[in-house]
């Protein structure tokens, strides 16, 4: 490895507790003219109330970067896997609108 990779190099420790992982079902996004925000919720049957389970705060160039590394893994599972089927609804019955993406309430800036 030349100088230049090492120098690049990134060290990123990844502990247990979020190793684990959080499921959720639903994301919330919302922006203003600085930051994207990106509330995950997990949504369960017959329970009318919904905690979020995570926050993620990003600049539009992070939102962006992110919105294109989905796309491109996406278009990765769909060639191994086949095309992944649009859902209707939240499955929580909450009545929220689905956006143009299909993940979450089409939120105004927040």
């Amino acid at each position: 490895m030349d100088e230049k990779n090492k120098k690049q190099q990134l060290n990123i420790e990844l502990t247990e507790e979020i190793g684990q992982g959080t499921y959720s079902n639903l994301a919330i996004i919302t922006h203003s003219a600085s930051e994207f925000v990106v509330d995950f919720v997990r949504l369960m049957p017959g329970i009318q109330k919904a905690n979020v389970k995570s926050r993620i705060i990003l600049t539009p160039e992070h939102a962006k970067k992110l919105l294109q590394a989905l796309q491109d893994n996406i278009t990765k599972y769909e060639s191994m896997h086949g095309k992944i089927k649009n859902i209707e609804g939240f499955g929580g019955g909450n009545g929220g609108s689905i956006n143009s993406s299909g993940f979450g309430p089409n939120n105004a800036e927040a």
